[in-house]
């Protein structure tokens, strides 16, 4: 009978197991998908920022500011998929405004495993440009 016993309590914890694995591992790849796109998230808005610092310089061109964005997105390998926006306001209010967007699916780790439908990340960063 204690054999026995034993062999019910090894199916038990396979079962269960079996059970809890997936919801495990299903968390475990949620918490490394959100940390990935927080990451990416960050570089971006701080290349947004190094961008629209560049362009608040006298005399500062789009190129200067796109050149100053790739360096910074180059490390991650997102300047292919980032998409680059640069705006220099008015006469009235001399601005260098930098925005960057990328979509979701093109950074996801796991795809659209968790069913959250696909959007995009965004990073915007303005700045008053000198001399104007």
């Amino acid at each position: 009978m204690r054999f026995r016993g034993k062999k019910q309590k090894r199916g038990t914890v396979t079962v269960e197991l079996a059970v809890v694995s997936p919801l495990m591992f299903a968390m475990l790849f949620g918490i490394i998908e959100f940390g990935w796109a927080f990451t990416v998230r960050h570089t971006m808005v701080n290349a947004a920022r190094e961008g629209a610092r560049i362009g608040a310089l006298q005399g500062a061109e789009e190129s200067d500011v796109r050149t100053k964005v790739a360096q910074l997105l180059e490390p991650m390998d997102l300047n292919s998929r980032v998409t680059v926006s640069v705006d220099w306001g008015t006469e009235d209010d001399p601005m260098c405004e930098v925005r960057l967007s990328v979509p979701q699916e093109d950074i996801s780790l796991v795809g659209d495993f968790f069913g959250f439908g696909y959007g995009e990340l965004d990073a915007y960063a303005a700045m008053r440009r000198e001399g104007l």
